[in-house]
Parts: structure tokens; sequence; C-alpha cells
């Protein structure tokens, strides 16, 4: 199966992308993948130019192939002005341009990096909404790093579990609940007895 991160770090060395890579790792412990990486940051000149002249240039139109041939996606953005990055959106305003069901059904994890904690709603704010329009299949729980979380206890628990669940939807084990340990259920009656007493009085 294909995995395919899409990275919108700008810096280097990048959080963002740091973040995308643990992420990535997770989920080959989880199930074999073939990773595929996507930075946006060497793409942001032909992302501008898809909008001003409607045609992707050949790195663009390269990477829009690894997205939509992908079995699953790893999204991951830096959080500006409470938001994703221009450049992350940009990128994903030319894919639902050119095929407006690119991502229809698509497995997706998201995941945001940020300076601050207070920022880490931004998930639910914005890239949850904007995956579910697009209808992919976002899975339940999404991975924010803010500074303070790198070397933390937590972040490491949240990047397995994310990724676990990325993994059995890769594998079509979504169905497949884990087994509970479910309390066992005594009737009413047997209850009733039992505080009768022996002579059921």
């Amino acid at each position: 199966m294909r995995l395919v991160v899409v990275s919108a770090g700008l810096s280097v060395p990048s959080s963002t992308r740091l973040l995308a890579d643990r992420l990535a790792a997770a989920v080959g412990r989880a199930t074999p993948v073939d990773v595929r990486v996507v930075e946006l940051r060497d793409l942001a000149v032909e992302i501008a130019h898809n909008f001003t002249n409607g045609f992707p240039g050949r790195k663009l139109a390269a990477a829009i192939d690894e997205v939509t041939g992908a079995d699953g996606l790893i999204v991951v953005t830096p959080v500006f002005s409470a938001s994703y990055s221009g450049l992350f959106k940009s990128f994903f305003d030319v894919l639902s341009v050119s095929d407006k069901d690119a991502l229809a059904g698509k497995p997706v994890l998201i995941a945001a990096t940020g300076g601050t904690a207070r920022h880490s709603l931004v998930l639910e704010h914005a890239l949850r909404p904007l995956f579910a329009y697009l209808r992919a299949v976002v899975v339940p729980t999404g991975v924010y790093a803010a500074s303070e979380d790198w070397g933390a206890e937590g972040l490491d628990g949240r990047i397995e579990r994310a990724a676990g669940e990325l993994a059995r939807l890769m594998t079509g084990l979504a169905a497949v609940r884990p087994a509970r340990d479910e309390p066992e259920v005594v009737p009413f009656a047997q209850q009733l007895a039992a505080l009768s007493g022996p002579s059921g009085t």
C-alpha cells in the first residue's frame, strides 16, 4: 500500500516535517506501507502558476498523481493566524479543481504544528472540515504538536493512536472493533432472588 505524506513545512529543518515523519514511521510499524513525501515548499511557485494559467507544472502534476493514487494520506501543516497555511490550502484547492473526487473515500490523518497549545483546535475547526468537504475519511485522532510537546509526555501516544487508526482504515479493518471486556449481565430476576436469600423470602 502507498502512504503519501503531504508536508507544508517551510523551514529546514522543519518541525512540521518531523511530525510528518514520525507519523509515517508509526503507520509503518502498524502495517507495511510504501511511503512517499510531498514537500509543498518545493511546489510553491508551480502552485501559484497553476492558479493563474490553470495548468500544473511537471512537479506539481507528479505530486497530484501521488496524492490521488495513494491508499492513505498524512497531511501536516504549520499553523498561521489560527488556521492552516495558505500554501497548504492552495495545494488542496488546486487538487480539488483538477479532480473534485480526488480524495473521496480516501483515509486521511490530519496533523498540525504550532508555537503554542492555544492553536490545537485548528485540527477541528479548520482541517477536519476541509477534508470532510473533500469527502475524505478523516481518522478520529488528529495530532497537534506545540513547541512544548516535543520530548514531553503524551505526543508519542497520540502519534501511535492516530497512526493505528489510519493503518486500520487503509487495510480495511475499520469495521473490526477491538475486543472489549464486557461486564457480565446478570438478569434482574436472578439479582432479586439473590437479595431475597436462600428461602426466597
